[in-house]
């Protein structure tokens, strides 16, 4: 079986009050929602900025005006699923009111979270773990690496 490579990229959104936008994913279209900041698959001869401006029109109708800084990067390394997924979270500003209009019909819902609310609803150690420490520090540029989606052997280097 070939391995996956997958480079993604996704936003951290907030708003005047300090809320976190989350969206909610039905991936499998069986009712198994999953929330996760806005963003997904960087597509052929597309840049990471280019698609993070992409998927966050997409999945929640609000235009990226401005990257401010890369908040956050991921890697997973998951042997039992034969993938390596690579993360860039970039902190923007943005515009517009939330009317997501996924392509892909995955995204059934975008809003925005108080913080702890948000970081409670990421179920997946690699999806909560970097935002968490994001809203709690606002230390931007941090790398983390896990091996596996639960998490095993997380490493968080400092940022840049």
């Amino acid at each position: 079986m070939a391995r996956r490579e997958l480079l993604v990229a996704a936003a951290v959104l907030r708003d005047k009050m300090g809320r976190v936008l989350l969206v909610a994913n039905d991936w499998q279209g069986l009712g198994r929602v999953r929330y996760t900041v806005p963003g997904g698959m960087v597509e052929h001869g597309e840049t990471a900025l280019q698609a993070v401006k992409r998927e966050v029109l997409e999945e929640t109708g609000l235009k990226v005006k401005h990257v401010n800084h890369l908040a956050y990067s991921v890697h997973i390394e998951d042997e039992m699923k034969n993938e390596r997924i690579i993360v860039f979270a970039f902190a923007v500003e943005w515009d517009g009111l939330l009317n997501p209009r996924d392509p892909d019909g995955f995204i059934v819902e975008a809003r925005f979270f108080d913080p702890k609310e948000a970081v409670e609803k990421l179920g997946q150690v690699p999806m909560r773990e970097p935002l968490l420490d994001y809203l709690t520090t606002g230390v931007h540029g941090r790398f983390y690496g896990f091996n596996g989606w639960d998490g095993r052997g997380g490493v968080r280097v400092p940022g840049l």
